[in-house]
C-alpha cells in the first residue's frame, strides 16, 4: 500500500534583503530602486519605504561617507512590519534622534529635511551606534494601517 503524508505548511511571512552599496548618489538611487523592486516582488506596498530609503541612503552617502567603505541597506519583513536599516561607517557622526529633528530655519534651504520625512513616514525610527566605526539608522513601517 502506498501512503502519502501531507503536511500543512504556512507560507513564511518573513522576507529579508541586504546589500552593500557605494556611498554615492548612484548608490543611494540604487538603494531606492532595489527597495521598490524587492517590495514589489514580495507583494508589498513600497511608496513610503522608497521615500524613507531614499532619505537614509542619501544621508549615508553625504554624511556617512568614508572613502573606500560602502554603506549597507537591509530590508526585513516580520509579521506586518517592514524594518529598514541603513548602516554607514561614520559612527562618529550621529544625527539627531526621534523627536529632536528640527526643520531648517531657512524655508528655501535645499537640504536638512531628510529625517523629518523619515519621522513623518515611519511608525518608529532610531539610531543604533556601533560596532565601531559604524552606526545604523533604522525605520519601521506598519504594512497594514
Amino acid at each position: 500500500m502506498n501512503q502519502e503524508t501531507h503536511r500543512t505548511q504556512h507560507p513564511s511571512t518573513e522576507q529579508a534583503f541586504t546589500v552593500l552599496l557605494s556611498p554615492t548618489r548612484r548608490g543611494a538611487r540604487l538603494a531606492r530602486l532595489l527597495t521598490v523592486a524587492h517590495l514589489g516582488a514580495w507583494g508589498l506596498p513600497s511608496e513610503s519605504a522608497a521615500h524613507v530609503v531614499a532619505e537614509l541612503a542619501a544621508n549615508a552617502s553625504v554624511h556617512g561617507r568614508v572613502q573606500g567603505r560602502d554603506f549597507q541597506l537591509s530590508l526585513a519583513v516580520s509579521g506586518q512590519t517592514l524594518r529598514i536599516e541603513v548602516t554607514d561607517t561614520r559612527g562618529d557622526s550621529i544625527p539627531p534622534g526621534p523627536g529632536a529633528v528640527k526643520a531648517p530655519e531657512d524655508d528655501h534651504a535645499e537640504n536638512g529635511r531628510g529625517l523629518l520625512i523619515v519621522e513623518a513616514l515611519a511608525n518608529h525610527w532610531g539610531i543604533v551606534p556601533g560596532p565601531v566605526p559604524r552606526k545604523t539608522v533604522w525605520a519601521e513601517i506598519d504594512l497594514v494601517r
